[in-house]
C-alpha cells in the first residue's frame, strides 16, 4: 500500500509514464506548429483547449472507476441526459444555476444506479454500464420526443461560450476540476483508499475499509463529471440534444488510458489523464488543420485508442 501511495503524489508524482506521454505531447505540438503554423494561433489554441476540456473533465471522473479496475461506458448517455435535464429545467422557469445543479444531480443519480448494479447485483461493470447506457439514452428520447431543446437563455450560454480575459470559461472550469481532483485523489483519506483499493481490493477490505461504498462513490464521481461535461456542451452549442455524447465515452476513456492509467486498476495520475485528453484534442485539431477526410479521422482516432490499450496490456503482461 505504501508503494502505491509513493506512485501517486500530487498531480504527477513520480510515474515515469506521465513524463513519457508529456514528451509525446510536446513533440506533437512542436511538429504540428512547424507543419501548420496556424496551430499556434492563440484563437486556435483556445478553441482546442476548450474542445478537449470536456474529455479531461469526464476523463477524471471515469478514471476513478478505472482506478478500481472497472469501466463506465454509460458516460456518453449521462453526458446527454444531464444536458437534457438542465435544459428542460430552464425551459420550465428554473433559474440557470439551479437547473445546472439538477443536471449534476441527474449525473450523480446515474452513477449511484451504476454503482448499485455493480456492488449489490454483482454485475460486471462493462455489462452493467452497457445496459444503463441504453436506459439513460432512452430517458433522453422519452423526455424530449427526440427533438433538440433550444432557447436556453444568455446566462446558460455564457458557461460554454463566454470568455474571461480572452480565455474560454470552459478552460477555467477544467482547471478548477483538475485541482479539486488532484487534492481529492492525493491529499484526502478517501482518495488514497480508492487508489489503494485499485492496487489490492482484498487487502483494503481486510483492513476494515468499506470497499462497496468506495466503489459506488467512484461511479458517482464518474456520473457527475460526465454530467458536467454534457451541460458544458449544451451551453457551448446553445441547444441540448438527446443524441449528444454519442461516442464520447471512447474519447474520455482513451484519455485516461493514454494518460498512463491501467485498465486493470491501481495506476494513474490526474495530470496524466489531462495530458491524455490534450493529446486527443490536439490530434483531432491536427487532422482538421491537415484537411484529413472526416472518415479517416474516425479511423485514426480508433487506431490510437487500440494502440494505447495494447501498450497498456503488453506493459501489464511484462510486469
Amino acid at each position: 500500500m505504501q508503494d502505491t501511495k509513493r506512485r501517486f503524489k500530487i498531480f504527477s508524482g513520480s510515474n515515469a509514464s506521465t513524463w513519457t506521454i508529456l514528451l509525446i505531447f510536446v513533440i506533437m505540438c512542436v511538429t504540428l506548429s512547424i507543419v501548420k503554423p496556424a496551430f499556434t494561433d492563440f484563437t486556435n489554441l483556445m478553441n482546442t483547449a476548450r474542445a478537449f476540456s470536456a474529455y479531461a473533465i469526464a476523463g477524471l471522473g471515469v478514471s476513478m472507476v478505472i482506478m478500481i479496475g472497472g469501466i463506465d461506458i454509460s458516460i456518453c448517455a449521462i453526458y446527454g441526459l444531464a444536458g437534457v435535464v438542465a435544459a428542460l429545467a430552464i425551459k420550465g422557469g428554473v433559474p440557470t444555476i439551479w437547473a445546472m445543479l439538477l443536471g449534476f444531480l441527474a449525473g450523480g443519480a446515474c452513477g449511484v444506479f451504476n454503482g448499485l448494479l455493480v456492488v449489490y447485483c454483482k454485475l460486471p461493470p462493462y455489462i452493467a454500464t452497457l445496459g444503463t447506457q441504453q436506459i439513460f439514452r432512452g430517458i433522453c428520447y422519452i423526455t424530449t420526443r427526440g427533438y433538440p431543446i433550444s432557447g436556453l437563455g444568455e446566462d446558460f450560454l455564457w458557461i460554454g461560450q463566454g470568455y474571461l480575459f480572452n480565455v474560454p470559461i470552459a478552460i477555467y472550469a477544467m482547471v478548477i476540476i483538475i485541482v479539486l481532483f488532484a487534492i481529492f485523489r492525493n491529499k484526502t483519506t478517501t482518495g488514497r483508499r480508492i487508489f489503494a483499493m485499485g492496487g489490492n481490493e482484498e487487502a483494503t477490505r481486510i483492513s476494515g475499509i468499506n470497499t462497496n461504498r468506495l466503489k459506488i462513490l467512484c461511479f458517482v464521481l464518474s456520473g457527475v463529471t460526465a454530467g458536467f461535461a454534457g451541460i458544458m456542451n449544451a451551453s457551448k452549442l446553445g441547444v441540448s440534444q438527446p443524441t449528444a455524447g454519442s461516442g464520447f465515452e471512447m474519447d474520455a476513456i482513451a484519455s485516461v488510458v493514454i494518460g498512463g492509467a491501467s485498465l486493470s486498476g491501481g495506476e494513474g495520475t490526474v495530470i496524466g489523464t489531462v495530458i491524455g485528453a490534450a493529446i486527443i484534442g490536439v490530434l483531432r485539431n491536427a487532422l482538421v488543420l491537415l484537411s484529413v477526410d472526416s472518415y479517416f479521422q474516425t479511423l485514426i482516432i480508433g487506431t490510437v485508442i487500440i494502440v494505447a490499450v495494447s501498450i497498456d496490456q503488453i506493459r501489464k503482461s511484462r510486469q
